[in-house]
């Protein structure tokens, strides 16, 4: 039992020291989310064309979709491509062992991703954000991508038709004890995309906030919801406050 304690302690303690290191090394940009039917529509349509295929969301159901604005119709017509019915869920196209072989390990489910990718750095939509827009070619990887945010990802750069195709600049610098570390400088379009630099944060923003309103749908009827619980209780507080000066007002 104490030797469990010690390797779970030192364990623990390298993931503190990875973590700390990461955060370091890492800026997270400021994700811009927007809520509105346009921006979710536009980052659902993104989703399902260039995510669905491998990642899947299997606590969303298509027609919770109608909630940012859509019909069923326009639902099964324009984003329904693995399912027959507006009911079922988003589930993914390739069979996880593919997926497995391909990429050596299966894709994760994206339902909550952005609350997954939550840190003391930032936001997981600040995380998603960044890492979207910080894929690089890289030939000795295997996919021919890497990621600055999540070095030696095996998901390649699927939106790079869109972004272009881009060179991370590194710089080598001291730590300040003789140990020389590779700091990210920026990054040169090499190969541009259909979308200009300014039209692909858009895009990407707006993937963004589906996927962050995808891992909780009735996040806004909750607020509304909260707002009037907490209206009716002021107003029950101030009856009970009339009701009470009005039973105590005789007594001296």
């Amino acid at each position: 039992m104490s030797l469990l304690k010690k390797t779970t302690s030192v364990a623990l303690l390298a993931l503190v020291v990875a973590g700390a290191q990461a955060s370091e090394s890492v800026h997270l940009d400021k994700a811009p989310l927007s809520f509105d039917n346009a921006s979710l529509q536009s980052g659902a349509k993104t989703f399902i064309n260039y995510c669905l295929s491998c990642h899947g969301a299997s606590s969303l159901r298509y027609n919770r979709l109608t909630q940012i604005g859509l019909t069923e119709q326009q639902i099964k017509d324009n984003l329904m491509f693995t399912a027959d019915k507006v009911g079922e869920q988003m589930t993914v196209a390739m069979r996880r062992d593919d997926a497995k072989k391909w990429f050596g390990a299966a894709p994760p489910d994206l339902s909550v991703i952005a609350r997954a990718r939550a840190s003391g750095d930032g936001s997981g939509a600040d995380w998603l954000y960044t890492y979207l827009r910080q894929f690089y070619r890289d030939d000795s990887r295997p996919t021919g991508w890497n990621n600055a945010v999540f070095p030696g990802v095996g998901m390649p750069h699927v939106l790079y038709g869109l972004q272009g195709v881009q060179e991370a600049h590194f710089v080598e610098k001291d730590d300040g004890h003789g140990n020389k570390t590779s700091h990210l400088e920026g990054f040169e379009i090499v190969e541009p995309g259909t979308l200009t630099k300014e039209e692909y944060d858009t895009e990407v923003a707006n993937l963004v906030s589906f996927l962050t309103w995808m891992g909780e749908p009735a996040r806004e009827s909750r607020q509304t919801i909260g707002w009037a619980v907490l209206a009716v209780l002021s107003v029950l507080a101030a009856l009970s406050w009339m009701l009470k000066k009005a039973f105590w007002k005789d007594v001296h």
